[in-house]
């Protein structure tokens, strides 16, 4: 049986790639990783091929010790795997709960890096693996402070992931897009300082985001930040000192 999983996949840019996945690949199933179970069965109703509907919050570790199991049972070929599972905050570190601290490094880092090593022994030779990082892992963000280092550290997993990965062919790709238009805003600003970033201008459809990392990926490349702003983004933080982009980016915050 040849697979996708695809985590955060009840809504936006989760369920936008496991549409293009569909799309592109040749699957007998795409498992949809999410918490929201409804959601995640109309996902599964516009697939083509099956789509399996695996509820459950990654933030917990028994659901990625039941996905180990699963796979563990089926031995599924797996082609592709994205994490897509993730969420912000804005405000400053002082402002952040301690719950909402646990979870956004619960989500953001440990279980995409759980997911994706219980998923590695299925990984079919020449396999694609994308995990979503974020434009914010270029540089430190006052105001997204926590948000931006837990983006930071997936980006930096990913690459080390990439080179470790080499000798089996897989295309491992950390994709870093700008302000997206889902449900993130939202949530993002349900928190003790929601004005921390005043306006979230010029950003991208999931599925433009979803289609283009998708193309890169089978072209092999590496880090991907799907348009103009987060390119110029990743440049500047290789030739600028972080307290650059830092100060720019609080003041562009406040307008």
């Amino acid at each position: 049986m040849r697979i996708a999983i695809v985590t955060g996949a009840s809504s936006g840019l989760g369920r936008a790639y496991a549409r293009q996945l569909d799309r592109i690949m040749k699957l007998d199933e795409i498992w949809l990783i999410a918490r929201r179970e409804e959601r995640l069965q109309a996902v599964a109703g516009e697939l083509g091929c099956k789509g399996r509907v695996l509820a459950m919050d990654l933030k917990r570790r028994e659901s990625t010790e039941v996905l180990e199991a699963m796979l563990a049972e089926e031995k599924p070929e797996l082609a592709a795997l994205v994490c897509a599972a993730g969420f912000g905050k804005f405000g400053r570190g002082e402002d952040m709960t301690a719950q909402e601290t646990e979870d956004m490094v619960a989500l953001n880092c440990r279980a995409a890096v759980e997911v994706t090593r219980v998923c590695l022994p299925y990984l079919e030779r020449g396999g694609r693996v994308l995990e979503i990082a974020s434009c914010a892992a270029f540089q430190p963000l006052p105001g997204m402070n926590l948000y931006a280092a837990t983006k930071a550290f997936l980006l930096r997993y990913t690459q080390a992931l990439r080179w470790e990965l080499k000798g089996r062919g897989a295309k491992v790709t950390a994709v870093c897009p700008f302000w997206i238009k889902t449900e993130f805003m939202a949530v993002a600003r349900d928190t003790a300082n929601p004005n921390a970033v005043r306006r979230t201008p010029f950003a991208m459809r999931p599925e433009a985001v979803a289609a283009w990392s998708l193309t890169m990926n089978g072209l092999d490349v590496g880090t991907v930040t799907c348009g103009p702003i987060p390119f110029v983004m990743e440049v500047g933080s290789k030739v600028l000192p972080a307290c650059v982009p830092m100060a720019l980016w609080d003041k562009l915050r406040k307008l």
